[in-house]
């Protein structure tokens, strides 16, 4: 057998400063991010408490710390009659997809079966779909924040995301159906995407919505182009290959290739490709979650240069980490500047670095 000082001369340096981070920014939000109450942030709902409580399990914490336990205990009070695991109710699709995913991440002795369960039911229920939608619609299959209006391709990535921790078949319905709202998102002038927008940009990125009436392109640089499409970007594009790992599609398919090319192409640890620093700490976590689940090793950039993505991530959320050893990010965008939602969102990404 070997003994300590061998093995710790096999681990790699990029290892030794990924458990170095991960453990600072564990110490920051047991220390300092939760509240007496067990929550993370909870001004914004149970959200951010079910990311900062994953973000512990997936970086090997038990369910007997102390912070985990506390922070189960308070995810757990959130729990509604209808099976939803939300606050005020107005992004409940989104709070009790994240809280399944915890939850699931806790569940090795079966405790939280029936809970998952219900929440499953839930927020199926909200997917468009079904009788009150047609496969034709550019919604059908998609799910919004909190179910009736919009639906968009971030929160149908946390439900599928939700419902495969959950132990769902890819194969299953609610899954397929947002397969097909997904792939509608994706710029793919294919079979898969009926929509006016395919062959406008038609680059295998992706976008966060899909509109359902006229839009005037010089209302947004950032979201159109001038003929009209929709412009794709990083933490976009990395949730719907995510996505699609996730509902079954493989490496062959076109839509994953289409999505691998554009990744390659626009390659960077550095932002948000598209984006700059808005949504940057989401965007690790979905990079490393895709790549992760997409089974990809290296990726070869715009310039034909190798990158070992995992070691590229590591370093960059060590240069990025804070002396508390928090993460934040200055564009308060989506509510990253929040300490405890960017770290959450940098321990999970690191997690799929180990």
């Amino acid at each position: 057998m070997a003994d300590a000082s061998s093995e710790n001369a096999q681990v790699s340096e990029s290892e030794k400063q990924r458990r170095k981070i991960v453990e600072k920014g564990l110490r920051f939000l047991a220390q300092q991010g939760q509240s007496d109450a067990g929550t993370f942030s909870d001004r914004a709902g149970p959200g951010v408490t079910a990311l900062a409580i994953t973000s512990a399990l997936r970086n090997g914490h038990s369910l007997d710390e102390p912070m985990v336990a506390a922070g189960l205990k308070a995810l757990e009070g959130y729990v509604k009659p209808d099976g939803g695991i939300y606050g005020n109710g107005r992004i409940k699709n989104y709070e009790t997809c994240v809280a399944m995913v915890c939850f699931a991440e806790a569940n090795k002795t079966g405790k939280y079966n029936n809970l998952l369960q219900r929440a499953k039911a839930f927020v199926t229920e909200m997917q468009y779909g079904g009788g009150e939608r047609d496969p034709s619609d550019p919604w059908y299959g998609g799910v919004g924040y909190g179910g009736a209006g919009r639906p968009d391709l971030s929160n149908t990535a946390y439900m599928i995301e939700a419902l495969r921790a959950a132990e769902t078949e890819a194969s299953d319905p609610a899954i397929q159906r947002a397969l097909a709202f997904v792939s509608r998102c994706q710029n793919l002038d294919s079979e898969h995407n009926d929509t006016a927008f395919a062959a406008k940009v038609d680059d295998g990125g992706f976008y966060y919505e899909i509109p359902t009436t006229k839009i005037d392109p010089s209302t947004s640089d950032e979201r159109y182009t001038d003929n009209g499409g929709l412009r794709s970007y990083g933490s976009m594009t990395y949730t719907g290959l995510k996505s699609m790992i996730f509902a079954g599609l493989t490496a062959e398919d076109k839509r994953v290739k289409a999505a691998v090319k554009w990744i390659g192409d626009h390659y960077t640890v550095e932002k948000n490709p598209g984006m700059g620093s808005a949504g940057l700490y989401y965007y690790y976590h979905t990079f490393a979650a895709a790549l992760d689940a997409a089974g990809v090793q290296s990726l070869t950039d715009s310039d034909g240069k190798e990158h070992d993505w995992r070691a590229d991530l590591i370093a960059e959320l060590a240069e990025r980490q804070n002396e508390d050893g928090s993460w934040s990010n200055e564009n308060q965008r989506w509510f990253e500047n929040d300490k405890n939602l960017a770290t959450s969102f940098a321990l999970m990404a690191l997690a799929y670095c180990d």
